[in-house]
């Protein structure tokens, strides 16, 4: 996950950090928490379609200065790479000037983590960067207060997420997959979609048996996975945005094993047994230029 260069002194001066986008494989929304947050229970799985992140000590400023190379994306103390520079250095007394150059390649409000993983990606870099010696644990603790899905990528590339995202406990499955992802060109917010949850739905149902066992197995097969596949947030996602359905639907024409809604959308994934057929899927989107289509392969180890 991280490329070091190092200074004059042999002491790494800038690194770069892959950070990796997730789909759900499973994602359940529970009951309400007295914080205003739903519990929620989630199989996440980290795929090969990855932001870059460099970042660089500077000896001519003492400030946390972003670049990206998407214009939407605000760079100042809002954005979340900014964000988990700035609680590094807080949480580990140092004073440092960083420079910071994320080139984006994941969607935004996509249900892909984007945002989360360069988060994550900035602890890490950063935990290495400065000798801290960190472990997963605290860098874990650090990225909760940033994003409910920061604490996953500290643990990837698979894991069971419950509570608001902060109860995390890595699963191994057996093998790979190639997953097939279609972005529709538009974000679907995280708080509509949980409020079209609430209006849709008259209750809650309990976290099925099988669910349960996929969390208590030490290793996963993805033949059990993807029986256990589903995503709470589709049918009312799906209702306001009909176009995500027939994506979904396409992907299943086009020999998917399983299509589903990715977090709280917008993007819609298929998962392939092999590349050759995840390609063939990928073209069949070609017509359709105002979607964003990758064709990628689960990842089975994080690069670190």
């Amino acid at each position: 996950m991280t490329n070091p260069s190092s200074g004059s002194a042999g002491l790494s001066t800038s690194l770069t950090v892959f950070a990796p986008a997730k789909i759900n494989l499973v994602l359940r929304i529970l009951d309400h928490r007295p914080d205003g947050y739903h519990n929620l229970w989630s199989l996440m799985q980290i795929v090969r379609l990855e932001d870059e992140l460099s970042i660089s000590l500077s000896d001519k400023h003492s400030s946390i200065i972003l670049q990206c190379d998407d214009s939407s994306l605000k760079t100042d103390s809002s954005n979340l790479v900014y964000r988990a520079a700035a609680a590094v250095l807080a949480h580990s007394g140092r004073v440092v000037g960083l420079d910071l150059v994320l080139s984006k390649r994941i969607p935004m409000g996509a249900g892909l983590g984007g945002g989360s993983s360069d988060a994550a990606a900035m602890i890490i870099g950063l935990n290495q960067l400065l000798n801290l010696g960190w472990s997963t644990e605290k860098m874990a603790h650090v990225g909760q207060a940033l994003g409910s899905d920061v604490p996953f990528f500290l643990f990837a590339p698979s894991a069971i997420v419950e509570g608001r995202g902060e109860k995390v406990a890595p699963v191994r499955i057996k093998g790979s997959r190639w997953v097939v992802l279609v972005n529709p060109g538009f974000p679907v917010e995280t708080k509509w979609a949980y409020q079209q949850l609430s209006i849709s739905r008259t209750g809650v149902r309990p976290l099925s048996d099988v669910h349960a066992a996929l969390g208590k197995a030490s290793a996963l097969s993805w033949e059990s996975v993807l029986q256990a596949a589903e995503n709470d947030f589709e049918t009312a996602v799906f209702k306001t945005h009909p176009a995500l359905h027939r994506i979904k639907q396409k992907l299943l024409t086009e020999g998917a094993e399983v299509a589903l809604l990715s977090g709280s959308g917008a993007t819609v994934f298929g998962v392939f047994r092999d590349e050759t057929s995840a390609r063939q899927a990928q073209s069949s989107f070609q017509t359709e230029p105002h979607l964003k289509v990758y064709a990628v392969s689960t990842s089975s180890d994080l690069k670190l």
